[in-house]
C-alpha cells in the first residue's frame, strides 16, 4: 500500500483538520502537543504482535504469560490454573514431558501463541473482544487508555461500576492447606462494610486475629476472630465444601482426609442437609459452595429450595453454559462460581454471568489454586458487577494483587464506586 493509499484509507486529512479545529476551540497553549494527542486518540487500536513465555504460578507450576503489543502500548496478562479439572471445563495444554517440570511445562502452548494465535490476531482491533475470542475459538478444534474493568463493562453493556464483596479464605482452600473437616474451606464476607477499602481492612484484621489459631475447630476460631475485631454483625461466614472430592457412590466420607480413618463416618445426602442446617443455625453462615457431589442434582435441588443460604455451584457447574442452564431449570443452586479459564474466553464468561443473573442468581468470580500476580479477575468482577470475589486470604502476593487492584479501582471511581455490601447476593 502506497503512502497516498494509506492516507486515503484512514482519512487522515480529515482527522488532521478535525484535530486543528479542536485545538483552536480549546485555545490550547501548546497546539502541536494537543494535535498530536488528539490524533493519537483518533487512530484505531491494532494488534501488532503477541509474545508468550513460560512463567511459574503461585504453586511453582508453569503457566503462560502473554505480552500483547498494539500501536498504542504493550499489555501483559497471565493464566491461572486449578488443582482439579472437570470434564465440562476448558482443558489446559501441558507438554507431558516428565523430564520438564514433571510434565507440566507449557512450551507447546507458548509456541501456539507465538505462531498460530499471533498470526490470526495481528491486525485486529484489540477492543473487539467477541471477534478476538471467536478467532481463537476457531483456531481451537478440540487500549490502555480505557481501564480493563470499563472495557469489560462495555462488553457486557454495564453503565455502573460495582465493587464486589470479597470472600476471604481463612482456613483451607483447595490444596492451599489440609484439614480433617468435611468442609474444604472457611471464608468470611464483610457485607457490612460501606466501601471495598473498609471490607479489605475488616478481612485483614480478622485474618491476623485468626492466624495463630489451630485448624481443628475452624468455625469456632473464625467466629472468635470476628468477635475480637469488633465487627460482629458486619461479617458473615461462607464455607466451601467441595463434596465431589469425598463422595463415594451415594455416600459422603467425612473422614476422607484422615489417613487412619475407621470407614464408619459415611453420611447420606439427607444427613449432609441436616449437618448444613445445623451449621447455619450455629454460625453466621450465609453461603455454602458445592454442598453435594457434582452429579447429585436431587439433594442440591432440595437443599437450595430450603432457602437457608446461598448455594454456590462450582464443580456442579464448571462455568459451563449447558450445566448452568440445567441448574437454572432445575433450581439446583442459586449462585455461580465463575472461573474464566474454565469456560475459555471472556465472551463466554460474560454469557455465563448473564445466564446466572437472568435467573436472579449470585455470582462469585474466583481465583484458581495456581495463580499469578495478574489482577484480571478484579477488573472482571467490577466490569461484570459480580457482587462477590473469591481470591483467598489477605496475604501472599498473587492474592493481594487482586485486592490492591480493587482498591485502585475504587479510588479511581470515587463517588461512582458502589460497594456490594448487603446486596452481595443479587448485585
Amino acid at each position: 500500500m502506497s503512502v497516498q493509499e494509506y492516507l486515503d484509507k484512514h482519512t487522515l486529512s480529515r482527522k488532521i483538520e478535525d484535530a486543528v479545529n479542536a485545538a483552536v476551540r480549546a485555545k490550547t497553549p501548546d497546539p502541536v502537543l494537543f494535535i498530536s494527542n488528539h490524533l493519537k486518540k483518533s487512530v484505531t487500536s491494532v494488534i501488532t504482535n503477541l509474545k508468550a513465555r513460560q512463567i511459574l504460578d503461585s504453586r511453582g507450576i508453569p503457566t503462560v504469560e502473554v505480552d500483547l503489543h498494539t500501536n498504542k502500548g504493550v499489555f501483559r496478562a497471565s493464566a491461572p490454573s486449578g488443582s482439579t479439572y472437570g470434564m465440562y471445563e476448558a482443558v489446559e495444554l501441558r507438554d507431558g514431558d516428565k523430564g520438564m517440570y514433571l510434565g507440566n511445562s507449557v512450551s507447546r502452548a507458548v509456541k501456539n501463541v507465538n505462531e498460530k494465535i499471533s498470526e490470526a490476531l495481528i491486525g485486529m482491533d484489540p477492543t473487539l473482544q467477541a471477534q478476538i475470542d471467536q478467532a481463537m475459538i476457531d483456531l481451537d478444534k478440540t487500549d490502555k487508555k480505557v481501564p480493563l474493568y470499563k472495557h469489560i463493562a462495555d462488553l457486557a453493556g454495564k453503565t455502573r461500576y460495582h465493587l464486589p464483596v470479597p470472600a476471604f479464605t481463612l482456613i483451607g482452600g483447595g490444596d492451599h492447606a489440609g484439614n480433617n473437616l468435611a468442609i474444604q474451606e472457611i471464608m468470611i464476607l464483610p457485607v457490612g462494610a460501606k466501601k471495598f477499602e473498609e471490607a479489605l481492612q475488616m478481612g485483614a484484621e480478622t485474618y491476623h486475629h485468626l492466624k495463630f489459631k489451630l485448624l481443628k475447630e475452624g468455625l469456632d476460631f473464625v467466629k472468635e476472630a470476628i468477635g475480637r475485631t469488633g465487627y460482629n454483625e458486619k461479617i458473615k461466614i461462607a464455607i466451601g465444601v467441595g463434596a465431589t472430592e469425598f463422595c463415594i457412590g451415594t455416600k459422603y466420607d467425612l473422614d476422607h482426609k484422615i489417613s487412619n480413618r475407621s470407614g464408619q463416618n459415611f453420611k447420606s445426602g439427607e444427613d449432609m442437609i441436616d449437618m448444613y442446617r445445623g451449621l447455619c443455625e450455629a454460625y453466621p453462615i450465609v453461603s455454602i459452595g458445592d454442598p453435594f457431589d457434582k452429579e447429585d442434582w436431587e439433594h442440591s435441588k432440595y437443599f437450595s429450595s430450603l432457602g437457608i443460604c446461598q448455594v454456590v455451584g462450582d464443580d456442579l457447574l464448571m462455568s459451563n453454559p449447558k450445566r448452568i442452564e440445567r441448574a437454572v431449570q432445575e433450581a439446583a443452586c442459586n449462585a455461580l462460581l465463575l472461573k474464566v479459564n474454565q469456560v475459555g474466553t471472556v465472551t463466554e464468561a460474560i454469557e455465563a454471568v448473564k445466564l446466572a443473573k437472568d435467573a436472579n442468581w449470585g455470582v462469585v468470580i474466583s481465583q484458581r489454586s495456581g495463580e499469578s500476580e495478574d489482577s484480571f479477575i478484579a477488573d472482571i468482577a467490577v466490569g461484570l458487577a459480580t457482587g462477590q470475589i473469591k481470591a483467598g486470604a489477605p496475604c501472599r502476593g498473587e492474592r493481594l494483587a487482586k485486592y490492591n487492584q480493587l482498591l485502585r479501582i475504587e479510588e479511581e471511581l470515587g463517588d461512582q464506586a458502589i460497594y456490594a455490601g448487603d446486596d452481595w447476593k443479587h448485585f
